[in-house]
């Protein structure tokens, strides 16, 4: 959720080291509503044209009264979370930078974007702007080098999402299992039950066995795609920023359940055979 981002930030995302692997960053909560991300399909397609009657929200198994918030209102923040290890050269490290300027160009007005580069370190720039050449240019700049922080770098892409107000998409590209993360795995699932960001990945290679990867778009409702070639990525990122300008933003305020804890969340379209995708759930309180 937004209450997560100016702390982290504060810290200095270049090195997003906690006192111990297995501490979760912490922060307070002063926001009430809780906003669920809802991807709505039917044989495969999209629906469209729904409203909030047309959903039901149950939290912890009781049903909530929900709100739409209008694509109009919320603007992208895209997150580009990019491995740039030293296995990232030539074709792969030009089919990235395509992929990345194929979306950058597909951005509306009021979008914003980031970047995320990671190796052994993990280092965030340019922050969130709508100077598409902006973040662009930083990535043709950029030369691989070093080990995998996907860990760390997935950590610190919500944390961007999530620095302004908007949708935090977070693409996260890699081909490589992380090998030098400070953050365990445990500590970031944790953030991202708190998060609204919502994480699309893309893996190729060594990284298609990255349960991390799973777990992480499970828990904030996108969408893990494993390619064999990094020539399809620019198809692939294209599906990702045409599935998430299909989705659709719930927001509800918790009545009749306990404030603190996990929340468990089950999202259903009336009168429709629909599948629903979204977060399990969310983690309130500290």
């Amino acid at each position: 959720m937004r209450r997560l981002a100016a702390a982290a930030l504060a810290c200095g995302l270049a090195g997003v080291v906690p006192a111990a692997r297995d501490q979760v960053p912490t922060f307070s909560s002063t926001v009430e509503a809780v906003r669920v991300d809802v991807l709505a399909t039917e044989d495969g397609h999209p629906l469209r044209g729904l409203r909030a009657a047309d959903f039901e929200v149950f939290d912890n198994g009781v049903r909530q009264t929900v709100d739409l918030v209008s694509f109009e209102q919320l603007p992208l923040n895209v997150v580009f979370t990019f491995d740039l290890s030293s296995s990232i050269f030539g074709e792969r490290l030009d089919n990235l930078r395509e992929a990345s300027r194929t979306v950058l160009d597909g951005l509306k007005a009021g979008d914003q974007a980031a970047l995320v580069m990671f190796n052994t370190a993990v280092l965030v720039g340019p922050g969130l702007t709508a100077s598409a050449g902006l973040v662009q240019s930083a990535i043709d700049r950029a030369q691989p080098a070093g080990d995998t922080s996907l860990v760390d770098a997935s950590f610190a892409g919500m944390m961007v999402a999530e620095s302004d107000a908007g949708r935090g998409l977070v693409i996260v590209f890699s081909d490589g299992l992380d090998t030098s993360s400070w953050l365990s795995p445990k500590a970031v699932l944790d953030v991202a039950k708190r998060s609204d960001a919502v994480v699309y990945a893309v893996s190729a290679g060594l990284a298609s066995r990255a349960e991390f990867l799973r777990d992480l778009t499970d828990q904030t409702g996108g969408r893990l795609f494993k390619i064999e070639s990094t020539r399809s990525l620019r198809d692939v990122f294209l599906e990702v920023l045409g599935e998430f300008r299909q989705r659709y933003l719930l927001s509800y305020s918790p009545a009749g359940v306990s404030r603190d804890g996990w929340h468990e969340l089950t999202v259903r379209v009336k009168s429709r055979n629909a599948t629903v995708k979204a977060r399990p759930g969310s983690l309130a309180g500290r």
